[in-house]
C-alpha cells in the first residue's frame, strides 16, 4: 500500500499507510511534544529495501541534548515518588496501546530496518513481554531488607532507590523490542530515560515514546533524539557526560561500547553494556538433528543474520556434518529473498550498505583462505535496495576473518569438530562472549557445556533463548549487567541504601 501522508512538519510520499497516522512523525520527542532540531537540520530515512528515502527526521546534534535531559530530570523528581503500583497501571496501559498499534509498528519497522512484515510482528510480540513483565516487576516493588548486627543493640536496614534520568543508546536491528526493554525496565524502577535512536531506525522510537504518553506517562518520562550518522558520536557524549544523566545503557559493538564506557568512566555512571557476539552453535552426533536444524534455520537467517545472538560459528561433528550440510543448503534455498512487504518474502534486506561490504570482505577472506562455497555467491544483489542471498562455507578455520568477527549478514561458516575438548577449545577462542548454543542428547554434556563455554548465555537444545524472565547479557568483551530477569534488570536502574539504627534495651 502506498499512500501521501503528513509526517510533522513536512509532507513525505510514504510507500505505506498506517490506521494511526498521528503514530508517523518526522520529528524528536521531547517532554510530550514533536520538536525539531535546534538549527533545524534533517537527515534522511532510507527504506533498506529499496534504498530510497521515505521520510526526513531531525539531526540533532549536542546543543539538542541538554533540553531532553532537563525536561526527564524535572519528571524524574515527582515521577520517582510515585507507588509500585501506579507505575505498574501506567506500564499495562501502554502494553494495551502498543499492542493495539502492532501492525502499524510492524510496518514502520519493515521500511526502517528491511526486515520483513512477519519477523516486524515477530519483534512487537517480543518487545510487548518485556513491557508485559516489567509491569509485574513494577507492582511488586523494590525490597529491601533487615538485619541483625554483630554490635549488640544494632539494626541495619537497606532500602532501593531509582537511580535517576537514564540514557538509552538503542541499535538498528530491533529498535522497538531494545527501546521497550531498556525503557519498561527504567520505568518500572522509577526512573525516567532519554532514548538516543540509530540513525537507521528513528522514527519507531518515536512513535513508542508517544504511545507512552497516551498511557498516561507524565511529560519527560520517556524523551526520544533523533540523530545522523555523523552526529552520533557528539549526542552521545553530551548524554554520557551530562551529571543528570546517573545511568547509561548500550547495546552495540564492542569497539562503540568501549568508547562509551571511557566517556562513563570520569563520573563513574551506572551502566549496562549489551555488546557484539561471536556465537558458537555446535551439534554433537546424538542430537536430534531435526531440532537442531529448526533452530539454527530461525536463529541464522532472521533478519538476515543482523542479531547479535545469531549463530556466527557452526561446529558440527564428524558423523553428522555431511547430511547436515546438505539438508541445511536444501532448506536455505527454499528462502524467499524479497522486500519486507512483498507476499511470502522470508529474508529481507541488510539494513545498511556498510552491512553489504563487511560481507563482501569477510566472504572472499574466506574463500582465498580455502573455505568451500557450497551455497550463494557472497555478493550484494544487483538492483535496489541492500539485498545478498543466503550463502554457506565450509571448512571455515580459526585463521579466517569470519570465524572471530561478528558477521551481521547472510553468510554461515561451518566447521568440522570430532571431539568435546576440541569444539569447547574452539568455541571459547574468542573474547567475546555473549551466547552459545549446544545440542545433544547427553544429560551430562549438555552440563558440562553449561559450565565450560565461555558466555552469558547457553542455549542447551534450543536456539534463541532470549525471554523477558531470563537474564540477557554476556560476559567477557561481550557487557556486562543483565538487561530482563526477575529482580536483576530492576537492579540496574536503582542504587541500594544502607542504614544502620541504634536500639536501646535490645541485645
Amino acid at each position: 500500500m502506498t499512500g501521501s501522508q503528513q509526517v510533522g512538519a513536512d509532507a513525505h510520499h510514504v510507500p505505506f499507510t498506517l490506521d494511526d497516522k498521528d503514530l508517523l512523525q518526522s520529528a524528536s520527542y521531547v517532554d510530550s511534544k514533536f520538536v525539531a532540531a535546534k538549527d533545524g537540520k534533517t537527515f534522511p530515512a532510507l527504506d533498506p529495501g529499496t534504498g530510497k528515502q521515505w521520510a526526513a527526521c531531525p539531526d540533532c546534534a549536542a546543543a539538542d541534548v541538554e533540553p531532553a535531559v532537563v525536561s526527564s530530570y524535572s519528571a524524574f523528581k515527582s515521577y520517582s515518588k510515585t507507588t509500585p503500583r501506579h507505575r505498574a497501571k501506567l506500564l499495562m496501559r501502554w502494553h494495551e496501546l502498543l499492542l493495539a498499534a502492532r501492525e502499524d509498528l510492524a510496518r514502520i519497522l519493515v521500511h526502517e530496518t528491511g526486515k520483513p512484515l512477519a519477523e516486524a510482528r515477530g519483534e512487537i510480540d517480543y518487545a510487548l513481554t518485556f513491557v508485559w513483565w516489567f509491569s509485574g516487576e513494577a507492582d511488586r516493588g523494590a525490597h529491601g531488607t533487615t538485619m541483625s548486627c554483630a554490635i549488640p543493640g544494632r539494626r541495619a536496614l537497606t532500602i532501593k532507590q531509582p537511580v535517576g534520568v537514564a540514557a538509552a543508546l538503542v541499535p538498528w536491528n530491533f529498535p522497538i523490542a531494545l527501546s521497550l526493554r531498556k525503557a519498561a525496565a527504567a520505568l518500572a524502577a522509577g526512573c525516567t530515560m532519554v532514548v538516543k535512536t540509530s540513525p537507521e531506525t528513528p522514527l519507531s522510537a518515536v512513535a513508542v515514546a508517544r504511545l507512552a504518553t497516551r498511557a498516561g506517562f507524565p511529560p519527560g518520562a520517556l524523551n526520544v533524539l533523533t540523530t545522523s550518522l555523523a552526529n552520533t558520536p557528539q549526542v552521545a557524549e553530551a548524554l554520557c557526560l551530562h551529571p543528570h544523566i546517573k545511568k547509561v545503557s548500550f547495546t552495540g559493538s564492542t569497539r562503540v561500547g568501549k568508547l562509551i564506557s571511557s566517556l562513563c568512566a570520569p563520573n563513574l555512571k551506572k551502566t549496562t553494556f549489551e555488546l557484539g557476539g561471536n556465537c558458537p552453535f555446535i551439534v554433537f552426533d546424538d542430537a536430534n538433528v531435526e531440532q537442531a536444524m529448526e533452530q539454527l534455520m530461525s536463529l541464522k537467517w532472521r533478519h538476515a543474520g543482523q542479531a547479535c545472538v545469531t549463530s556466527n560459528r557452526v561446529y558440527l561433528q564428524s558423523g553428522i556434518h555431511d547430511a547436515f550440510v546438505r539438508e541445511l543448503v536444501k532448506r536455505t534455498q527454499a528462502l524467499k529473498l524479497g522486500h519486507g512487504l512483498q507476499e511470502g518474502t522470508t529474508l529481507g534486506a541488510l539494513t545498511t550498505p556498510r552491512g553489504l561490504d563487511k560481507a563482501e570482505e569477510l566472504y572472499q577472506d574466506a574463500v582465498s583462505k580455502g573455505a568451500k562455497v557450497v551455497l550463494g555467491t557472497g555478493k550484494r544483489c544487483p538492483g535496489e535496495g541492500y539485498f545478498m542471498q543466503p550463502t554457506i562455507l565450509t571448512g571455515v578455520t580459526a585463521d579466517m576473518a569470519m570465524n572471530h568477527e561478528e558477521i551481521f549478514a547472510p553468510i554461515l561458516g561451518v566447521c568440522r569438530f570430532e571431539t568435546e575438548a576440541e569444539v569447547v577449545k574452539k568455541a571459547n577462542d574468542t573474547p567475546l562472549g555473549l551466547a552459545s548454543y549446544v545440542f545433544t542428547k547427553d544429560v551430562d554434556k549438555l552440563l558440562r557445556l553449561f559450565e565450560t563455554l565461555e558466555a552469558g548465555m547457553i542455549g542447551l537444545n534450543v536456539g534463541n533463548s532470549s525471554s523477558a524472565e531470563a537474564p540477557f547479557g554476556g560476559i567477557k568483551e561481550s557487557g556486562h549487567g543483565k538487561e530482563s530477569g526477575k529482580d536483576v534488570a530492576i537492579d540496574e536502574f536503582l542504587v541500594t541504601k544502607t542504614g544502620t539504627l541504634s536500639i536501646e534495651g535490645r541485645w
